[in-house]
């Protein structure tokens, strides 16, 4: 049986041992926070887009 030492006392390399221990992949699950683009707010990309729009009687170059 192994003798109890407390978590504060291991060494480094014991520490890093049981912390890879606990550690899990995320799998195919991303960790990163997502959340939908905001309608409201101005998008440089969707105001250039009148320009390659060509459908009008009028085509600006």
């Amino acid at each position: 049986m192994e003798k109890f030492i407390p978590y504060e006392k291991l060494s480094k390399k014991e520490k890093r041992k049981m912390n890879l221990a606990k550690r899990q992949t995320w799998g195919s699950m991303s960790p990163v926070t997502r959340k939908p683009e905001n309608s409201k707010a101005y998008n440089r990309r969707k105001a250039q887009n009148w320009k390659k729009d060509c459908s009008g009687s009028v085509c600006y170059s």
